[in-house]
């Protein structure tokens, strides 16, 4: 095994920037570079402009609405590595158009921008007033909730979706809103509505979720609908049509669903579609650790989360689904009001900063803007507050040695499976250890990258892939750069292609160490398969 010195460098906010932001996003518009063989344009500026160790490890995840379709250009250009696309909102020819708007973008501009889409899913108990805007709801109003259809807006009336709603209700529950943005007493039943005074004023939004408690519980309801609507349905067909790159499955209740799902896909050879499961229910919560292990990934769907939990509660519950789900080695994306103030305000709460900063503390492998970049007014000064406060958060953590050692805890049970793993895990240490500059990983598939990202080493970790589609999977890793390579049979050749492609981007240079992770088919002359792994430490010649 080839050695090298160890080499440091400082934290990014101690090293003076070489370039302002305005210089550095003029740099990235005029990259004009194929994506065939590089880095995306975004972190090539980055890497430029701070060095390996400056380089952001979090992942920017942003829902595209209509506050952003015109600005997804500068969104891409300030990290936003992942767009997810909402169809619970807006209409077939909105979201076509986002979606190509994205591709475009990694076809003509060179960014590596993941395609996300989130299912409606069999959504119970939403309400709306009829109204484009929100309605205040004062207190000691009476109020009406009702199943009955109407296309005109009715004062002091809220239709709900579902005509069973009302099912199990007793006169004297408390109906929240939106988990608490207004509560409600039920005074009376009529037929299947409620009649309900406001206890706790506040605002009403279009598409309100509704829960019911009782004796401060939650009345749990199963109405016995599936977690994919027919609706549902028709809109994967849809986004499969569009190239989409993973899908946010909501309200999923156990990892059937989850399976289902992978199975439909891989009936039509789309395996490379990646599965994330929503958390946001009560049944999630009761099935976690099986749905993390069904899924490709997850997303704690806070806002959700807080209609059925107490919200002292959710805290608690990020921070344990973020730690199961790095022992699980399943990639995790923290959601929802992160930076709600930011959705009429140009900039955020304190607290909203230190909720980011402890979501990337966690080591959260993605952060997302929710309504901030859909419907807010001031979408990209949102992204670059998230964007701001990881990276400032994982100076300081790597400083401060904040890195905590994953407990070993063995994923793997056939041999060869097992061998990925230690090399990774022991990888990961030699790279903390000897402070090399970046780790290196060939991978076909992206599960070594995978294994060694679960382990959150100091240096970056640049993945080389030959398939496109595992390139945009491993978009969603802590810490992981992927680039489309072709690959040989080679690790000498494999590197030495790396290093001169790097080098003539300007990304690496002479003294540089670099520790080797290869993960690469190798056909043998009797035309059997075997897989070479390997560990070497290389310094640039």
């Amino acid at each position: 095994m080839a050695t090298s010195a160890a080499t440091g460098s400082l934290p990014s906010y101690l090293v003076p920037p070489s370039a302002s932001r305005r210089h550095m996003a003029h740099r990235i518009r005029a990259s004009t570079t194929s994506v065939e063989g590089v880095m995306d344009v975004v972190s090539e500026a980055e890497l430029r402009e701070k060095g390996f160790m400056g380089m952001r490890k979090t992942k920017l995840v942003c829902t595209v609405g209509p506050a952003c379709m015109d600005a997804l250009p500068a969104l891409a250009r300030g990290g936003m590595g992942v767009a997810r696309v909402n169809l619970c909102h807006g209409g077939r020819d909105w979201h076509r158009a986002a979606m190509r708007e994205v591709r475009r973008l990694n076809e003509e501009e060179g960014f590596c921008v993941t395609l996300m889409v989130d299912t409606e899913g069999s959504q119970l108990l939403v309400a709306d007033h009829g109204g484009a805007a929100s309605v205040k709801a004062e207190d000691c109003s009476e109020w009406l909730f009702t199943s009955k259809k109407t296309d005109k807006a009715r004062p002091l009336t809220m239709q709900v979706n579902f005509d069973k709603f009302s099912e199990g209700i007793l006169v004297g529950d408390e109906l929240l809103i939106d988990g608490g943005m207004a509560t409600f007493e039920v005074t009376e039943k009529i037929g299947n509505d409620l009649r309900c005074k406001c206890t706790d004023p506040g605002l009403l939004l279009p598409r309100a979720k509704l829960s019911f408690w009782r004796d401060g519980k939650l009345i749990e309801r199963n109405f016995g609908l599936p977690t994919l609507s027919a609706k549902d349905w028709a809109d994967i067909e849809f986004g499969i049509t569009e190239g989409i790159d993973c899908i946010a499955l909501s309200f999923v209740k156990d990892a059937y669903d989850i399976k289902d799902l992978k199975t439909y896909l891989s009936r039509k050879s789309l395996d490379h579609i990646k599965i994330f499961a929503k958390i946001e229910s009560l049944e999630s919560l009761k099935n976690l650790k099986d749905i993390i292990e069904a899924s490709d990934g997850v997303m704690v769907a806070r806002g959700d989360l807080g209609v059925q939990v107490p919200l002292e509660q959710i805290p608690a519950i990020q921070e344990a689904i973020v730690e199961l789900c790095r022992k699980l080695n399943k990639p995790v994306i923290v959601a929802s009001q992160l930076l709600e103030s930011m959705v009429e305000y140009p900039t955020p709460t304190r607290a909203e900063v230190a909720d980011v900063s402890e979501a990337v503390r966690q080591y959260a492998d993605a952060i997302m803007l929710s309504a901030e970049s859909a419907i807010g007014a001031y979408p990209e000064k949102a992204l670059s507050v998230l964007r701001a406060a990881s990276e400032r958060m994982e100076s300081w953590s790597r400083e401060e040695n904040m890195q905590r050692l994953l407990p070993r805890h063995q994923l793997a049970i056939a041999l060869p499976d097992r061998i990925s793993e230690q090399i990774c895990t022991c990888a990961v240490e030699m790279a903390n250890n000897l402070a090399v500059d970046a780790i290196f990983v060939y991978t076909k598939h992206g599960h070594m990258a995978s294994l060694l990202s679960r382990n959150r080493p100091n240096p970056p970790i640049f993945a080389f892939t030959d398939n496109v589609n595992s390139r945009k999977s491993m978009n969603l890793y802590w810490g992981v750069i992927p680039l489309q390579l072709q690959l040989s049979n080679s690790m000498d050749d494999n590197f030495n292609n790396t290093i001169k492609l790097m080098k003539s981007k300007g990304s690496v240079k002479t003294g540089d160490s670099v520790l080797v992770v290869a993960d690469s088919d190798l056909n043998q002359p009797c035309g059997a398969t075997s897989v070479y792994q390997s560990i070497q430490v290389r310094l640039v010649d």
